[in-house]
């Protein structure tokens, strides 16, 4: 991928448990850039939906895709670049916040299904049950080639991952705004 435009938005994409919230803040502290939790966006219908079990419907999601459409609004406006985590698994919802936003990225973090269901079903303080994961797999449409972004296997350490995502979207040769 070529020297990405400034500013930009990078959007940390996958399904819950495959890493995004670490790669997202690894991104944002190595580039020096404000970080947004996808998740803090929803909702609290949304919210309570999931903690029962429930997955989200397209109509469910589609206010949290605009509350998260704002907030890069907002960073576009002000000229800074950021990166947050949404799980935007359709191509619909990552169509949506793309509109009229030229500058947003994704960067879909894969991984086993087999690691995912581990770490969700191991993760303590988050509303997200383990029962929502076949679910969100199924629903899952990767990244196609007309769409901007990367993938990046959540193999081997943190640190391994994030220089890859940073290789793949160019980040590893910008000056860091920190």
């Amino acid at each position: 991928m070529p020297r990405v435009p400034s500013p930009v938005i990078v959007v940390v994409m996958g399904v819950s448990g495959s890493g995004k919230t670490t790669l997202a803040t690894g991104i944002a502290r190595r580039m020096g850039w404000e970080f947004q939790e996808g998740d803090e966006l929803h909702p609290p219908e949304n919210v309570a939906k999931m903690s029962r079990g429930e997955a989200l419907t397209d109509e469910d999601r589609w206010p949290w895709l605009a509350a998260i459409g704002t907030w890069m609004d907002e960073r576009l406006a002000a000229g800074e670049s950021a990166v947050l985590t949404c799980s935007a698994l359709r191509r619909a919802y990552r169509d949506l916040l793309r509109e009229n936003r030229p500058a947003v990225v994704f960067c879909h973090v894969t991984a086993d299904a087999a690691l995912i269901r581990d770490r969700v079903e191991q993760r303590r303080g988050h509303y997200m049950p383990a029962s929502l994961l076949p679910s969100q797999l199924a629903t899952l449409e990767p990244l196609v080639p007309d769409e901007p972004g990367v993938t990046v296997a959540a193999k081997g350490r943190p640190e391994e991952v994030l220089e890859a995502a940073l290789q793949r979207l160019g980040l590893d040769r910008q000056e860091s705004h920190e």
